[in-house]
């Protein structure tokens, strides 16, 4: 495949690139186009000869469309624009449809948004719900579903209760002829083996279904274990047993091999990696492929999926450390990397049909691309057909981002992604040095990408540069490097970012002061950290949806899923009520200096506004300069354009108050002291 569109303006001979201050060059990527970006291609399959994918939309309100795409290369919607295919299990979401055959005719189920229920469509007809009208509303939660002959069997979450953490889950049959749709006691309830659970696989037999299980205060990233149970002729579940996992091994996949029905191919880390394991009768594992390397990631999502079986022993698999790399596991346990891969940092298999594969493929001047690869072409990469092509227009402006080591005091390594300030059209004046923000991702276990990603190019364009750090805790790494997180939460991630700052300022790559913090969710927490334990170090934060009362989200909770994973992060509570206090933004918010603007969705359900008022009500009487903005209808992690838009003009207007540069074009944010909300329309 070939660049598109990468090379910048050409100069007259002779003529100079205009000389302008770090953060005050005029950027087409506007805020607009940010919150734009690219459709975020997921859940993807194949059905029959087309694919089917869904789609996030932000200018319609974050809707999650059910695309198509069929031989001819028509793309289109597969339903209506009144249906938001996702689902709200385990607040995160997970696998929200699936195609009932290979034939399109066939049609799908899938989970409906608004009501969270689960319907079944048949083409040309209006989609039907097949499982019960919940007692209250979004009461019951569906996803990861497959098809078991007129049934189709997933994972139920269900409230028990009027708290968050009042949550029951089971593996459910839902009848295909729409009977539960009406009557509840059409359920079958197939199982309820753990607190938590992933979905139900079948063997290709019929004859076994495994799932992932854990429980309260594990994380799916501390420890899993796979359950297996027969099925009867009547379709009901016979004992279940552990056959795999454990306490300090995370299984985060498990597929059975599509030729022999006894043998089971595990995503574990039991070896320190997320490496791939073949588990056979008798309980006999052994890995495939034993690499340093990941395989695949925490488990978010129930459903994700990061490598799938083909046949004859071969496995479609994205390995890689700091980046990933897409690649054919031979049965032999020769890796084989596809030619052409190397030219993306980032590649995920989303699907395949057993001789072909879907994969979004990304760098840091590629937008991400959906393509369809055959892996056995001469050029599998360079010859494989575009699917979604990605956006274009701002090639010229996107930053050369790269990935770095910085070594804190103690020598620990901290990984990062470096996106220089970069402007086809522009450059600073000899011997300035540019203001650069730290970029803490959410999680805090999961890490970033090094990729295109036009909300950094909506900076770095301008003349600011962004480092996004992989601090200690992040996966990719290691089982290790995981841990160095355990019990350090607001210690660690603080320091690494801070290694990052200050490495880059050794290097004389930033200028010490103008050196800014950004971060949503587990990241808004390290920035908000970050200013009350280096109130030296940065001049102002971007901070979007934090948790910032730890002490609170224990005591009074959050959504189950998360509701133990302070337990690990920091430590149990009340035991370690001393240690909450120690690394609470909020106990230390009258440490803080620095001027900042706080972002919050007024529906979160995960970090909850009554966090950020209670931040903003101990600042009240410290004169640090800031803005508060909400959004009615935006819960955790915005999806909305014009929020976007607002966010990111908010942040801008911020960094040119605190870095000394005007910001054109971009409406002003005024930073004040005391209490004041601005709600966002």
């Amino acid at each position: 495949m070939t660049d598109r569109g990468l090379s910048g303006p050409t100069l007259r001979p002779g003529q100079e690139t205009p000389r302008a201050p770090y953060g005050s060059w005029a950027s087409p990527v506007t805020a607009a186009a940010a919150a734009a970006g690219e459709a975020r291609t997921e859940w993807v399959a194949f059905v029959g000869d087309e694919v089917w994918w869904t789609e996030l939309r932000p200018a319609e309100g974050g809707r999650s469309a059910l695309v198509r795409r069929t031989p001819d290369g028509t793309v289109g919607e597969v339903l209506g624009p009144d249906w938001d295919v996702r689902t709200r299990v385990i607040e995160y979401g997970g696998r929200p449809w699936l195609p009932l055959g290979d034939d399109p005719a066939a049609g799908c189920v899938f989970t409906h948004w608004a009501d969270q229920r689960v319907y079944r469509m048949r083409p040309g007809s209006t989609p039907e719900p097949i499982s019960p009208e919940p007692a209250v509303p979004q009461g019951a939660r569906y996803c990861d579903v497959t098809r078991v002959g007129d049934e189709v069997w997933c994972l139920r979450e269900a409230a028990t209760g009027s708290h968050q953490a009042d949550v029951r889950r089971e593996l459910v049959a839902l009848p295909l002829d729409g009977t539960a749709g009406r009557d509840p006691a059409a359920v079958r309830v197939l199982a309820a083996s753990h607190h938590f659970m992933s979905g139900p696989k079948v063997s290709p037999d019929g004859t076994r279904v495994c799932w992932l299980g854990w429980d309260h205060p594990a994380m799916p990233w501390d420890g899993t274990v796979v359950m297996c149970a027969p099925i009867g002729p009547d379709g009901a579940l016979g004992t279940a047993q552990v056959v795999a996992g454990g306490p300090g091994a995370s299984v985060s996949q498990v597929e059975w091999d599509p030729d022999r029905p006894d043998v089971l191919y595990l995503l574990s880390d039991q070896d320190g990696w997320w490496n791939l394991h073949e588990l056979t009768p008798g309980g006999m594992s052994r890995a495939l492929c034993p690499r340093a390397e990941e395989f695949g990631e925490a488990l978010w999502r129930i459903g994700a999926q990061w490598f799938f079986p083909v046949g004859g022993g071969r496995l479609f698999v994205a390995h890689g450390t700091a980046g990933r790399r897409l690649a054919v596991l031979e049965a032999d346990g020769t890796l084989r990397d596809l030619n052409g891969a190397e030219q993306y940092t980032e590649w995920a298999v989303l699907a395949t049909d057993g001789r072909r594969l879907v994969a979004t493929a990304a760098g840091p001047r590629h937008p991400r691309t959906l393509l369809l690869i055959d892996p056995e072409g001469d050029e599998p990469v360079s010859g494989a057909e575009v699917l979604r092509a990605p956006y274009t227009a701002y090639a010229d402006y996107l930053p050369p981002g790269y990935y770095a080591v910085f070594h804190g005091e103690d020598g620990e390594e901290v990984h990062a992604y470096v996106y220089p300030p970069h402007h086809s059209g522009h450059t600073a004046p000899e011997g300035e040095l540019p203001p650069f923000l730290v970029q803490a991702h959410g999680g805090p276990t999961t890490r970033s990408q090094l990729v295109a990603d036009l909300s950094v190019a909506f900076f770095t364009s301008r003349g600011i540069g962004v480092v996004d750090v992989q601090y200690g805790g992040s996966t990719g790494f290691g089982r290790r490097y995981r841990d160095r997180l355990r019990g350090q939460w607001g210690v660690v991630d603080v320091r690494d970012c801070a290694t990052a700052a200050r490495g880059l300022v050794a290097q004389g790559l930033a200028d010490p002061q103008r050196l800014g913090i950004r971060g949503g969710s587990a990241g808004g927490w390290t920035a908000a950290a970050s200013l009350v334990t280096e109130p030296e170090l940065y001049c102002v934060a971007g901070i979007y949806y934090p948790l910032l009362d730890p002490e609170g989200w224990s005591e009074r909770g959050t959504h189950d899923f998360e509701s133990r994973y302070l337990d690990s992060l920091v430590g149990p509570w009340p035991e370690a009520a001393a240690r909450y206090a120690e690394v609470s933004p909020l106990r230390g918010a009258d440490r803080v200096r620095a001027p900042f603007v706080l972002l919050q969705g007024l529906d979160d359900p995960i970090c909850l506004p009554s966090q950020a008022e209670a931040f903003l009500e101990r600042l009240k009487d410290s004169g640090v300069p800031h803005a508060y903005l909400t959004f009615p209808g935006e819960q955790h992690g915005f999806r909305r354009a014009e929020t976007v838009v607002a966010c990111l003009h908010a942040e801008l207007s911020a960094y040119a108050q605190s870095f000394g540069f005007e910001a054109p074009g971009v409406p002003r944010t005024e930073l004040t002291a005391g209490l004041r909300t601005e709600q966002a329309a």
